[in-house]
């Protein structure tokens, strides 16, 4: 994903509420959210490295992962971030240990953000801050490319949508689909030309060859059932639909 709001412990009816959007080139194939026929995962698979973004399974574990923006660094040698997400469900490691294995293997990849665990106890590292695992604190996050709740004008935006729309789903995804970009004097400067600066500001991007893939919503409940609905586009233009529910074991 390239922007993840959290409502991790709000409600104590929904204790674990996700809205997110995946920006990516639009020629970079991939197969939308579905159950996995090797492992109990839910998810969508990015065809070209064979990892995911986002992933959910029936033994409710839960990962979610960001780039970490650093133009001008060299990646095409390194390993895919995405196979961090597979990794993490299909290890039998807490989030605490798996993360802190994986700051040792950190080099391996480019630079990366990653949220992991399970409705009881999320863990967030980030392979850029030069800080340890730590465990996720109750409350509304967000991540984008940078840091948990750096407060670029779409964290910012997205944490108040989520405090507003919490548990109403259509209201959610009519967050994540707010194309209105950020002031020029807003911007953060991340290394990337201005012009990207602002194709990238807005939660839905959308240009003629790179922006926002799909959306997802995840709620779970108290119940320990978990609501999965995916909204898939092509060129920024609503084209597929998927709801998937679970109970955990």
């Amino acid at each position: 994903m390239c922007l993840i709001a959290i409502a991790y412990q709000v409600n104590r009816d929904k204790p674990l509420v996700v809205a997110a959007n995946r920006d990516e080139f639009y020629g970079r194939p991939t197969l939308p959210s579905h159950w996995w026929e090797e492992a109990p995962i839910l998810a969508g698979r990015d065809l070209e490295k064979g990892g995911t973004w986002m992933e959910l399974s029936k033994n409710g574990r839960f990962c979610a992962l960001t780039n970490y923006r650093e133009p001008g660094v060299e990646g095409k040698e390194k390993a895919s971030r995405g196979h961090i997400v597979r990794s993490f469900l299909e290890s039998e490691a807490s989030a605490e240990v798996f993360l802190n294995n994986l700051d040792r293997e950190k080099k391996r990849y480019p630079g990366f953000n990653v949220i992991a665990g399970t409705i009881e106890a999320l863990w967030v590292y980030s392979s850029r801050s030069g800080s340890r695992p730590f465990r996720l604190p109750p409350g509304i996050h967000a991540i984008s490319n940078a840091f948990l709740n750096t407060p670029w004008p779409k964290t910012v935006k997205i944490k108040q949508g989520m405090k507003e729309s919490f548990g109403r789903k259509e209201e959610m995804f009519s967050m994540l689909q707010d194309r209105e970009r950020a002031a020029d004097e807003a911007l953060p400067d991340t290394g990337v030309t201005i012009e990207w600066e602002r194709l990238l500001s807005p939660i839905f991007i959308e240009s003629p060859h790179y922006g926002t893939r799909c959306s997802t919503v995840l709620q779970v409940n108290s119940c320990r059932q978990a609501q999965w609905t995916e909204r898939t586009f092509k060129s920024g233009k609503p084209f597929k639909e998927q709801s998937f529910t679970l109970d955990f074991y």
